[in-house]
């Protein structure tokens, strides 16, 4: 079985205290949630547990997130003492937006395909940071990744997802792609 990890993070910051969306780097983490398929667990870490999730993403196959690669990474990047972008990584949203043409939220796309979405709101997620409810934080962060988890599988089994237009629910056909088993980057030895 591949290695493979859902990811979602949430923010200390919102985009008008770091001098808006070009800055992701400046946003820092407040907690990061993950499910891994190899160990079947939902996981959630703090800002100060940032090392032992590095460990753990040096050795997966792939991540899974949405809209990870412009906007996760570029935040989860400054804590990690390796390139993410060497790790194979599956955005949902860029493969959806290949296929319509513009973007679509996790939320719009969860309630169509999954009958359910998500509890609360990036800025939502932030006031419970800075309010210091943690476990509340911790809670809407890992059902976040649960809705992705479940999107992805979805897209997986059917080929397709579901999101509504105004009345009408369309489907978004998809193929989403496997990776090829990688070694661990930290562990990787030199020849020379």
């Amino acid at each position: 079985m591949l290695n493979k990890i859902v990811l979602d993070l949430e923010t200390q910051k919102e985009f008008a205290e770091v001098g808006g969306r070009s800055k992701n780097r400046l946003l820092k983490v407040s907690v990061v949630g993950i499910y891994s398929y190899t160990e079947d667990k939902y996981q959630c870490f703090t800002e100060k547990e940032l090392p032992n999730l590095s460990d753990l993403l040096a050795g997966v196959d792939q991540i899974i997130g949405f809209n990870n690669r412009q906007f996760d990474h570029e935040v989860l990047q400054p804590y990690m003492n390796f390139s993410l972008a060497d790790i194979p990584t599956l955005d949902i949203l860029e493969e959806v937006e290949k296929i319509l043409g513009h973007r679509i939220g996790l939320d719009v796309i969860a309630t169509a395909t999954l009958g359910y979405g998500k509890i609360n709101t990036g800025l939502g997620g932030i006031r419970l940071w800075k309010t210091g409810q943690i476990e509340e934080l911790k809670k809407y962060c890992l059902n976040d990744v649960k809705l992705t988890r479940e999107i992805y599988e979805y897209g997986q089994k059917y080929k397709k997802l579901l999101y509504r237009d105004f009345f009408e629910t369309r489907e978004i056909p998809v193929k989403f792609p496997e990776p090829l088993p990688r070694v661990n980057i930290l562990k990787q030895t030199s020849l020379f």
